[in-house]
């Protein structure tokens, strides 16, 4: 069968844009890898953040919805979003977020060192030690490379039908249980892709009574896993339909092909090619310096930018 090594990207709504672009480029030091629009909606922002390079499973995109109201966090979305950190770099960043004025607080994932923190529209966010130094080339400003983050670590989603969720992601992306937790009105379970990669983790919350989710900005818009060619993304979809859920066709979004499909608690899930990349446009050294429109954009330049924020 298929396999997802990992997360692709996670892609979250914004409210200013100015001020998420700070936070996770000067506070975090990811890098801008892409500067694009909603291609379903170009009356936003679509902005990409990673590593050097902007590879699978180091991103973090954001859609700019200045005038939405504040989210709710409940079940059918992720509610927390997970980076790598360079083992031992813990102390490094409750340093630095202690002089950002940002809180947060510290503890353990088993025996790695984890700092849970929130983005400015509060997002919740975690910075977890795990040794990838090897796999990635973290954007080096500010940050040494023995700080820097190395990429995503893990997405939390609540859920309502956790057996479904879970089946998703073993049948479809082959991914197993590897920890399983019960408290008072609480449910974990953890799954892993089995490789060494970014990203290779989901954990899957259920909680007596939790609400609804109200979508709104400091919320997850969707999780995308990957896909590292066409025919395993085509597989994947197979997979699905075997499971009865229903998806997109395949989109072109310039710098991967997506599929979309909601799993059964509500979640919106993708399944994105590695191929071709943001050097598709852009040189490596210019990433993210110019504003990139899909064709089918481009008569209406002028007009679309004049209309987007600031950044």
């Amino acid at each position: 069968m298929t396999h997802s090594i990992g997360l692709h990207h996670i892609t979250a709504l914004s409210g200013n844009i100015s001020r998420t672009h700070d936070f996770y480029t000067r506070v975090l030091g990811l890098r801008l890898v892409k500067k694009t629009v909603n291609f379903d909606d170009a009356a936003s922002w679509h902005l990409y953040y990673g590593d050097t390079t902007g590879q699978p499973g180091t991103l973090i995109t954001f859609l700019s919805w200045e005038d939405t109201r504040a989210a709710k966090p409940g079940v059918g979305e992720a509610v927390a979003v997970a980076f790598s950190i360079p083992p031992g770099s813990a102390p490094f960043w409750a340093e630095r977020l202690a002089d950002e004025g940002v809180a947060c607080a510290q503890g353990l994932d088993g025996r790695a060192a984890v700092i849970a923190l929130h983005d400015p529209d509060g997002l919740a966010l975690e910075l977890v030690e795990q040794d990838l130094l090897d796999l990635t080339h973290p954007h080096l400003d500010e940050i040494s490379p023995d700080h820097a983050i190395t990429g995503l670590y893990a997405a939390t989603l609540l859920v309502s039908d956790m057996e479904a969720t879970a089946r998703v992601l073993m049948d479809v992306f082959g991914w197993h249980e590897m920890a399983r937790a019960e408290l008072p009105g609480l449910e974990r379970l953890r799954f892993h892709s089995g490789a060494k990669a970014q990203g290779a983790q989901i954990d899957l919350l259920r909680a007596a009574d939790a609400p609804l989710a109200k979508r709104g900005t400091g919320s997850v818009h969707h999780i995308a896993f990957r896909a590292t060619s066409d025919a395993d993304q085509a597989e994947m979809v197979a997979e699905l339909r075997k499971l009865g859920l229903e998806t997109t066709p395949v989109l072109d979004r310039s710098y991967f092909r997506s599929v979309y499909f909601r799993e059964p608690s509500g979640v919106l899930f993708e399944i994105a090619t590695d191929a071709p990349g943001f050097t598709v446009d852009e040189n490596v050294e210019r990433l993210g310096e110019a504003v990139k429109l899909p064709a089918n954009l481009q008569d209406r330049r002028e007009v679309i930018l004049a209309k987007l924020p600031e950044i």
